[in-house]
């Protein structure tokens, strides 16, 4: 019942696209973790929704991020500026080619060889990350008022990050979340793809 909750929130789109990406966000978030999938399975409780696993690890992630900040940052001194540090600092686990400007592909859905081009978090990725996080700060003591997670820098980085690779990787956001909801949402997203196969 809660997955379809979820399911049915504006982020439905993206979960998708970041489950599809499962593993690269599992590569991102564990960092130097690798046995993350097997830790999670015995860790955590089979009664929580596959969102609500992904939430915790990710809110655990941001813990350890934290801890490691030089200096140590406390949660409650936490700001949007270390939100946008921690999103940056995600980037160098990403499997998303964002081309630069500069190079032939720059506007290619499908480019046709490989280039030198780097890569990064995947927007959608992010997007569901932040907003993961922004609900587990409030469920963990943290005030709506002051949720760095909600921060209008966050919110203005992400659309960046949106447009920017809209661009390079010649593709549309805007069409995908405006025009997918009636004919596909019901198909692809009640049954998630990879629900049946887990």
């Amino acid at each position: 019942m809660e997955h379809n909750q979820e399911v049915d929130s504006p982020n439905s789109v993206i979960i998708h696209h970041h489950h599809h990406h499962n593993n690269n966000s599992m590569t991102m978030l564990a960092g130097n973790n690798n046995n993350y999938p097997a830790s999670s399975s015995s860790n955590s409780p089979i009664t929580l929704s596959r969102y609500e696993n992904q939430k915790r690890r990710d809110w655990n992630t941001f813990g350890q991020y934290l801890r490691n900040h030089r200096p140590p940052l406390s949660l409650t001194r936490c700001s949007g500026a270390h939100v946008l540090e921690f999103l940056r600092y995600l980037d160098q686990f990403g499997k998303t080619k964002v081309h630069t400007q500069l190079c032939p592909f720059f506007g290619h859905p499908n480019p046709p060889a490989p280039c030198p081009c780097p890569l990064r978090q995947a927007w959608g990725s992010l997007d569901a990350l932040i907003g993961r996080l922004r609900a587990a700060y409030e469920e963990n003591g943290g005030k709506p008022e002051t949720n760095p997670f909600g921060a209008r820098a966050v919110r203005l980085y992400l659309r960046e990050v949106r447009d920017s690779q809209a661009k390079a990787r010649g593709i549309s956001y805007e069409k995908k979340k405006r025009k997918k909801p009636n004919p596909q949402l019901s198909s692809s997203s009640l049954p998630p793809p990879n629900g049946n196969s887990s």
